[in-house]
């Protein structure tokens, strides 16, 4: 189960009842309490509950009718977007060669892509503990973690320890996510303690792999990461516009629309 959906229906729980503890949303969705807790600590910042000892209520001064709309709608949407996220990890696992290093960057895409990848003869270099959690029990998947500081919330390692590492490292191809993909074709990310470690990861491939669903056109955030002319693949759902793509295409690189 992927963190957003996780969340969904930790809101849901919530609608329902109005109020529960760790343990029960625990033993409910079959994870750890310390992944719970992890959640809960997101969704408070978010503000979408409000943090208690032992577990979470609604927001102060709402109510369960007023959240019941809100989550239906956005069910759907969640739901919508694991299904684009899930067939872009079908066209990026295909991508991928045996005997080949790959870095998977940070993001919600890329632990999709590590479950089609297992029993791969393949390693795998990244900084997502999502990603390392997918693969750590493979024996045919060689795990390359880089170092830094924890980011328990985010479930990744960051910081110039990571940027450092990546000096280190040659692959052939990264698999590299964004929050938003601009009309004149600047790849950006919202995430400032991200955004170094992904431009890391770009310099120590030789092939740069763009998974972005049509949802990331223009979508959010103001750090560039690189330019449509600067990857050589983008693997997109059939939202995302021809203008925008075909900077990409004009340039050399491969768009693949799933």
């Amino acid at each position: 189960m992927i963190l957003r959906e996780r969340q969904n229906r930790i809101i849901s729980a919530l609608q329902a009842d109005g109020a529960a503890s760790v343990r029960e949303l625990a033993e409910a969705l079959a994870v750890s309490e310390s992944t719970i807790r992890r959640d809960l600590e997101l969704l408070d910042r978010n503000g979408e509950l409000t943090r208690t000892y032992g577990g979470a209520v609604l927001k102060p001064g709402a109510t369960v009718e007023d959240h019941g709309a809100t989550l239906h709608e956005g069910t759907f949407d969640d739901q919508r977007d694991v299904d684009l996220k899930s067939r872009i990890a079908d066209a990026a696992a295909a991508m991928v060669t045996d005997g080949s290093v790959i870095i998977l960057d940070i993001g919600t895409t890329t632990p999709l892509v590590a479950q089609r990848l297992r029993g791969r003869d393949i390693t795998v270099v990244t900084s997502s503990l999502a990603v390392f959690d997918e693969l750590r029990d493979d024996e045919s998947v060689r795990l390359v973690m880089l170092g830094g500081v924890v980011r328990r919330n985010y479930r990744t390692l960051v910081g110039s320890l990571a940027e450092l590492a990546l000096t280190q490292i040659s692959a052939d191809l990264v698999f590299l996510t964004c929050t938003g993909v601009r009309a004149n074709g600047h790849v950006v990310d919202n995430m400032a303690v991200e955004a170094p470690i992904k431009q890391s990861m770009i310099a120590a491939s030789d092939r740069v792999v763009l998974l972005a669903s049509e949802a990331k056109f223009p979508g959010t955030g103001a750090l560039r990461l690189c330019s449509l002319t600067d990857v050589d693949a983008l693997i997109t759902t059939t939202g995302a516009p021809d203008e925008t793509l075909a900077l990409c295409r004009n340039a050399g690189g491969e768009v693949t629309v799933v």
